[in-house]
């Protein structure tokens, strides 16, 4: 008896009472694999060697897929689903999105890796070339260390390295062997830097002193023109002269010559200056219109070396050496040159061939006296004359002391410098 209601056949399969004919269901086509060799248990056959050498079925189903169809379609035992690579969003190709990210991230420290390279390349190049030939440890009865960094910068007459065609170029003179031609001491404080000018026609002590060369003991030589310490033992006498006159320690010198100083200006391009009122000197080859203009290396020679055109002489000499340095400096340390290679390393080796410093003076100590004077050109400080007094025998220029003990204390304790100079 049935006891299902009548509901039209649905619920209890097809309503026509013959059973119906075998239907063909489409299969999903697999990859073929192949086939794995069937696993038998040592355990459930007598002869697992020889059953496993004739292909034995236990029939025992694996829980694999079987599908329908042929071998030739991936059916069958062993077939695996259907592997599908996912597309990229919004892609049309079949591989993941490129992770820009990463690139950046790896290309960035490529650059930093670049950088530091060249940075540390250079610095070992100019650092090779620096001439440390001064030797401050030479130096007897020093004055104590102040709060500022010091440094005694020396222009000379040297001609050195130079051709009878460039001597005649830049009205040098063919003089034998050298002289100082400009003398100042940069001092960097936290304060504000200070430049100081020392006419070389200072009247000065020249003290007792330990021969750079000779290594003997020399006497105190007395009252005499500055640049004469040069002149008698060269740059250590020089510094212990300063020394001694004004109580301050010189913790590094540099010194330049002719060429090199017109080498460097030439290597940047020329330097810009204002000038402000034109002046003509035979000497030194001067021949200057007032006005912003761009010098070169012959014409900022001149400039700087010019003294008989002005009714001031040397200490109007002395300001222009300082203008020009600043502004020299206020080029040479910027980041298109710093920065830029083409312009970088022909300045480095223009002024490096010809600079003389000490023999502790380091690039970075370099470094920091150009950064020093461009403080100075872009107000950061103030540049003067040594205070003068007066006159003094051999026509040379008198210190006014009280003004020059003034102006070292502030110095030494990194204090802001209040002192005036009357010329």
């Amino acid at each position: 008896m049935n006891d299902w209601p009548d509901d039209g056949g649905y619920g209890r399969g097809p309503a026509n009472p013959q059973p119906e004919g075998p239907r063909r269901m489409s299969h999903v086509q697999r990859p073929q694999v192949p086939q794995q060799p069937p696993r038998y248990d040592r355990g459930h056959h007598p002869d697992f060697t020889q059953a496993q050498g004739a292909g034995y079925d236990s029939g025992y189903n694996t829980g694999q897929v079987y599908g329908g169809g042929g071998g030739d379609q991936g059916g069958g035992r062993g077939g695996i689903p259907p592997q599908y690579t996912p597309r990229s969003p919004g892609g049309s190709g079949t591989g993941p999105a490129p992770d820009w990210r990463r690139r950046i991230k790896v290309g960035s420290v490529v650059l930093v890796v670049g950088v530091l390279v060249w940075g540390i390349g250079t610095y070992a190049w100019a650092s090779s070339r620096m001439r440390n030939e001064v030797d401050l440890s030479k130096v007897i009865e020093r004055p104590s260390e102040g709060d500022c960094t010091t440094y005694l910068i020396v222009g000379s007459d040297s001609r050195e390295g130079m051709s009878a065609e460039e001597k005649k170029k830049l009205h040098t003179g063919s003089a034998e062997g050298k002289r100082t031609d400009s003398m100042m001491i940069l001092a960097a404080c936290s304060g504000g830097n200070t430049m100081v000018s020392l006419p070389r026609d200072s009247w000065v002590t020249i003290p007792s002193f330990v021969g750079s060369e000779s290594g003997k003991q020399y006497g105190a030589r007395g009252g005499s023109k500055l640049n004469a310490a040069y002149a008698m033992d060269g740059p250590e006498l020089l510094v212990r002269t300063v020394e001694y006159n004004t109580g301050l320690r010189i913790d590094h010198y540099a010194e330049i010559g002719f060429a090199g100083f017109a080498n460097i200006v030439d290597a940047l391009g020329g330097v810009e200056l204002n000038i402000e009122k034109g002046f003509k000197d035979k000497k030194s080859g001067a021949d200057f219109q007032a006005g912003t203009q761009t010098l070169n290396g012959e014409q900022a020679l001149a400039f700087v070396r010019t003294r008989y055109a002005f009714a001031e002489s040397d200490l109007a000499r002395t300001k222009n050496q300082q203008k020009f340095l600043s502004a020299l400096a206020d080029q040479a340390a910027t980041p298109g040159t710093i920065l830029n290679p083409f312009a970088l390393y022909p300045t480095l080796g223009a002024g490096l061939d010809t600079l003389i410093v000490d023999k502790d003076m380091s690039l970075y100590d370099l470094g920091r006296m150009f950064f020093a004077m461009k403080g100075i050109s872009g107000g950061d400080g103030r540049s003067m004359n040594m205070p003068i007094a007066g006159s003094a025998p051999q026509g040379s220029l008198k210190w006014d002391m009280p003004k020059v003990k003034q102006l070292v204390e502030q110095i030494r304790n990194d204090e802001k410098v209040t002192v005036e100079s009357n010329r």
